[in-house]
């Protein structure tokens, strides 16, 4: 499970897929990751270079997948004209998690199937996938950092690239309130007070989209994700 193996200096993974190309050796690594754009997306230069199988190679394997798993409701063409034009890429944009393609196909299915039943029967189509991609990236949550305040859509950014930064999904509020500061600058905001940024830490818990740990000092609260990271990029792409 590759993505489980990442640190933030990466000599781990690096270290792994060195020992193949050593002189004699015998060694194979074989490694799997849901994330389909890994290598793009968190590998330095000096791992992925490490790397004999392309991005495109994983692609061919997961549309494999992709037969093996609905091969009872969908052709090969249509199937691939699904992966590589419309879920592939949005999914790759939009999370880059291997399983919500599948998650998708198996939705897009499912509409279909419904509707054939009132109708006569037709094949999965674009609007189809189209349907299940919006109800899967629709939800109270994703609807509720839609309609956060400013401040409080870039502390759940502050939370993201902290959680980068450290390579774990936990931080305390002062290592967010760092990250906080930093894209205020970038945005050209004025930056919280520490009052302000624990009252928006504690409205985003009382939203349930934060678990936030109890304690005297409110600096040292820790903090950790409610939804998945995917869903907080998506509900924020657009802002």
């Amino acid at each position: 499970q590759l993505d489980l193996l990442w640190t933030r200096k990466q000599n781990v993974m690096y270290n792994l897929f060195d020992w193949p190309t050593q002189k004699y050796s015998k060694l194979i690594i074989l490694a799997i990751a849901n994330t389909m754009d890994l290598p793009e997306r968190i590998m330095m230069n000096r791992v992925a270079s490490r790397l004999v199988c392309p991005s495109s190679f994983f692609t061919v394997t997961l549309l494999s997948c992709f037969v093996v798993r609905l091969w009872g409701f969908f052709c090969l063409l249509i199937l691939a004209k699904l992966f590589s034009q419309l879920v592939g890429n949005i999914v790759a944009a939009l999370s880059g998690d291997a399983r919500r393609c599948l998650d998708i196909c198996r939705r897009a299915t499912e509409i279909c199937e419904f509707a054939s039943q009132k109708r006569t029967p037709e094949i999965v189509r674009m609007a189809h996938v189209t349907e299940a991609i919006d109800e899967m990236f629709s939800s109270p949550y994703i609807n509720a950092i839609r309609n956060a305040s400013l401040h409080e859509q870039l502390f759940l950014k502050a939370i993201l690239a902290e959680f980068r930064r450290a390579g774990v999904e936990e931080a305390t509020v002062q290592q967010v309130y760092r990250q906080h500061i930093a894209l205020c600058r970038i945005e050209g905001m004025q930056s919280p007070t520490v009052s302000e940024i624990t009252a928006i830490c504690s409205r985003l818990g009382a939203c349930r989209l934060l678990l936030v740990d109890s304690s005297d000092k409110y600096l040292h609260m820790r903090v950790q994700l409610n939804i998945s990271q995917d869903d907080v990029m998506y509900a924020l792409k657009d802002e």
